[in-house]
């Protein structure tokens, strides 16, 4: 048995003269084992059949555990893995700055990577021409790409430029934002809303998370000093390993 096992197993974490529900007694006595460091992070839990052959609790409350504690950042469950103790470090950006996800990433000590979803030229939807000014129909190039921190996936972008801007596909690297500045085209101020949302399917599966997650949803326009919009994105953010920081400043006016 793992050690995260016999740790889990070999206790009694339920006490039948205690009012508190089975399921928080549960999730009470896997917090108190991650946050004294007897479960590390990256741990794999015993699965849920393992778990109700040596508590006797039914598997809804060994979920209904879980569950709880995956809402609170400390597990992650994995689509055909099993439930793991989350990493440790959060992810930080700034809202005081204009950067793309390369850079935060490298500012941050990580390795940026990322797997391409879709890379190629297509025509503008409605809402892509009236974000960018484009004409209907215009040409853009759709870069769709799941974005990783070292090897975690924590994001996934959709970014939309005019086709105009690059003259190739194929100089879009790892760094959108290098790739236009190389064509005298990097944006130098946006509009971003954030909103929480539940993962779709498709954007889960990526995420190593599950549908109806809690994320980020993150949609920006960036432009030029004239003006110009040079860039449509949309991305679906981790919610438990994702923080946006910004610092504010009091008006002494009021």
């Amino acid at each position: 048995m793992s050690k995260s096992g016999s740790l889990l197993l070999g206790t009694a974490p339920i006490d039948e003269g205690n009012p508190t529900p089975r399921y928080m007694q549960l999730a009470n006595h896997l917090r108190t084992l991650i946050n004294a460091g007897s479960l590390k992070s990256g741990e794999a839990l015993p699965s849920e059949r393992a778990i109700v052959a040596a508590t006797n609790l039914s598997r809804v409350t060994i979920r209904k555990a879980l569950e709880l504690l995956v809402q609170e950042g400390l597990l992650q469950q994995r689509h055909g893995s099993g439930t793991y103790v989350s990493g440790g470090e959060r992810i930080q950006q700034s809202l005081s700055m204009l950067t793309g996800f390369s850079q935060d990433m490298v500012s941050l000590g990580h390795v940026p990577r990322h797997r391409w979803l879709e890379r190629g030229y297509a025509r503008a939807s409605s809402d892509e021409a009236m974000a960018l000014g484009l004409a209907p129909g215009e040409s853009v190039l759709r870069l769709h790409r799941l974005r990783l921190a070292d090897d975690l996936p924590l994001a996934v972008e959709l970014a939309v430029v005019p086709a105009s801007l690059l003259g190739s596909i194929e100089e879009v690297g790892e760094s959108l934002y290098a790739s236009l500045r190389a064509a005298g085209a990097c944006p130098e101020k946006a509009l971003q809303r954030m909103r929480a949302c539940a993962l779709p399917a498709f954007e889960a599966g990526l995420l190593d998370a599950r549908e109806g997650d809690t994320a980020l949803f993150i949609e920006r326009i960036s432009r030029l000093a004239s003006g110009r919009a040079v860039e449509f994105t949309r991305s679906y953010y981790r919610g438990d390993r994702y923080d946006f920081v910004a610092e504010l400043t009091l008006d002494h006016a009021d």
